[in-house]
């Protein structure tokens, strides 16, 4: 009887203390090997197209490209490793970008440690794990979805459609709050809302959508 290989595990997270704890429980598994670590996404690029990890747990904010980015850079530079996102967030601007990114799983850091263990085994073999507050907004976003698929803006109000078409025609906040003659904490709060309602990480991804899906127009 031959022996199974080893899951091989490359962990990402800025803090010291996070990578530490996540590679003593891993160790106490006799079929995980954990061959990285990284403190930062653009080291998890590197140390994935180089070690071809079977797992990648991904935390989300860290200083340079953010786990939603490098996500989808591992997924480029290593298909086969399956990135599960290990993240204290749960709001739809982080949720949805991960997972179009890439990501199988998305588990939150309250996970229990014997759950994470199996979210990792499950990911090898490309099932997907989901904090229940993440797949509660999961299925929720499927039934909007539906709904909307006509019209990608559905749930912005008019204002909103406003202030998007002014963040794709380039202008700051403070342009746009001079032009739509309101305060510009008034214009924070609507780009707020716009980047939750279309579950974007920031207004650079939100203006790229509206010429993407058709709001802009080049004339």
């Amino acid at each position: 009887m031959t022996k199974m290989e080893p899951i091989t595990i490359l962990i990402v997270d800025d803090h010291a203390i996070v990578r530490q704890g996540l590679h003593a429980l891993f160790k106490l598994q006799p079929d995980f090997l954990v061959v990285g670590e990284a403190d930062s996404g653009e080291h998890a690029v590197h140390m994935a197209a180089e070690l071809v990890p079977d797992i990648v747990i991904m935390d989300l904010v860290m200083p340079g490209i953010d786990g939603v980015e490098a996500t989808q850079r591992v997924k480029q530079v290593s298909p086969r490793s399956q990135v599960i996102v290990l993240t204290s967030f749960h709001e739809d601007q982080h949720i949805f970008p991960a997972l179009r990114a890439g990501a199988i799983s998305y588990v939150l850091k309250d996970i229990d440690p014997g759950q994470l263990v199996e979210t990792v085994r499950r990911a090898v073999l490309g099932e997907s794990m989901m904090h229940p507050r993440v797949a509660a907004r999961v299925v929720q976003e499927i039934r909007v979805t539906k709904r909307t698929d006509s019209n990608p803006f559905a749930e912005l109000s008019e204002r909103e459609l406003e202030v998007l078409r002014l963040i794709a025609g380039g202008l700051s906040n403070a342009e746009i709050a001079a032009q739509l003659i309101i305060s510009e904490k008034t214009v924070k709060g609507h780009v707020s809302n716009i980047l939750s309602k279309l579950h974007m990480l920031d207004r650079t991804k939100a203006a790229v959508f509206a010429w993407e899906k058709g709001l802009m127009r080049p004339d």
